[in-house]
């Protein structure tokens, strides 16, 4: 850990205004970042939760804000914008987080856990574009949360499938609660093995090789009665031929091996400290081979397109932007401008419709060094909740 003079977000709550860009990065007690300076605390659970991770904030940025607010404390109960939709995604976070700590704690949660699935359904359905944006374009890795952002993220590649396969509602249900959950028993281990430069350790290794059981027998403790949720979490990493763990099975149920595959191909395309993500038409060529062009890996590029919302894209124009809706076909999406045709960043944004020649999509952005962070209100503009 660092010697930096720390102020533990506890002490100034009362300073805190939801809805509000915070002044401050927001650090938890392992000097990882839970929230970027500009980023906004929207709700009390929220608060709540980063109270309970132990957040903290550099000492002389605290002083700062104290000083704006020296001759009266904010109401912080108000909020001083109306809520966006980027501001839902960011509170599923932590009401997944809050979800997942009863499980820990042994408290029957089943309802609270079905409850959150389907709030999350809604929000997918709501803008389905969007809900990938926010999956594939992930801007300041958060490693403490990096457990829950990949369930959220694995859990909305696994709607967008599910839809694509014709699943009813039920099995797609499933496979949210599947998703979200899959990994409850290794929440800290992941979060350290994402920020860790060195391979997992013989002891990690024996924790990720066990935690399919484990986290099924917390679910069953939390009064999870759902038998297809269930065996997916099990059977999670098992694969057809039998290399999987932590059976080894042959034959593994569909919800399983559909969790298997979004949970991959989610964790491919998610950053780590060790390296970046892979790009989304390595990963979809990847997953393509590894199933040998099975109906789920089919489906699943299908339904996402050859450049999906949130992939950085070369323009025939010059142009460098990203992709914010998918077009009538795979290769035609909409895409943001994020640079001007010389290739230089631009503040002002224009959206392109890619099925015109002049603005056709040459390929991926190879080099995303200088544009790695892509706020969606930048390319959507505000979207009420």
């Amino acid at each position: 850990m660092s010697d930096v003079q720390r102020t533990p977000l506890a002490s100034v709550k009362d300073l805190i205004v939801l809805g509000e860009a915070l002044p401050f990065d927001v650090m938890d007690e392992f000097d990882r970042l839970l929230l970027a300076s500009g980023q906004r605390i929207v709700s009390e659970t929220q608060l709540e939760m980063l109270l309970a991770r132990g957040a903290w904030a550099h000492t002389h940025e605290v002083e700062a804000l104290k000083e704006r607010y020296k001759d009266q404390a904010p109401a912080r109960s108000a909020v001083l914008r109306k809520e966006s939709i980027f501001d839902l995604w960011e509170k599923k976070i932590w009401e997944l987080d809050a979800v997942l700590r009863k499980v820990l704690a042994g408290q029957a949660c089943a309802a609270d856990i079905n409850a959150l699935a389907l709030r999350l359904a809604q929000l997918i359905s709501r803008d389905t574009d969007v809900a990938l944006f926010m999956t594939i374009r992930q801007n300041e890795p958060r490693y403490a949360l990096y457990a829950l952002l990949h369930a959220l993220h694995t859990a909305t590649i696994g709607m967008v499938l599910s839809r694509q396969l014709g699943w009813p509602i039920g099995q797609t249900a499933s496979l949210l609660c599947a998703s979200l959950t899959m990994d409850v028993s290794t929440l800290e281990l992941q979060a350290r093995m994402a920020q860790q430069q060195d391979p997992p350790s013989t002891k990690q290794i024996d924790q990720i090789r066990a935690h399919p059981q484990a986290s099924e027998q917390f679910l069953r403790t939390a009064g999870v009665q759902d038998e297809a949720w269930l065996v997916a979490v099990r059977e999670h990493h098992e694969r057809p031929d039998g290399t999987g763990y932590p059976s080894g099975l042959t034959e593994i149920s569909e919800l399983a091996h559909a969790l298997r595959v979004t949970d991959v191909f989610t964790a491919k395309i998610s950053p780590r400290a060790f390296r970046p993500a892979m790009n989304l038409q390595a990963a979809a060529k990847q997953l393509f081979q590894d199933e040998r062009g099975g109906p789920i890996a089919a489906g699943l590029i299908k339904a996402l397109g050859l450049y999906p919302p949130g992939d950085l894209v070369d323009l025939k124009s010059g142009e460098v932007g990203v992709v914010v809706r998918r077009g009538p076909s795979a290769t035609t999406p909409k895409v943001a401008t994020l640079t001007n045709r010389q290739g230089k960043p631009v503040v002002e944004t224009h959206v392109r419709d890619t099925s015109d020649p002049q603005f056709a999509v040459l390929g991926p952005h190879t080099e995303r060094q200088s544009l790695t962070r892509v706020l969606p209100e930048r390319v959507y503009g505000y979207i009420f909740a």
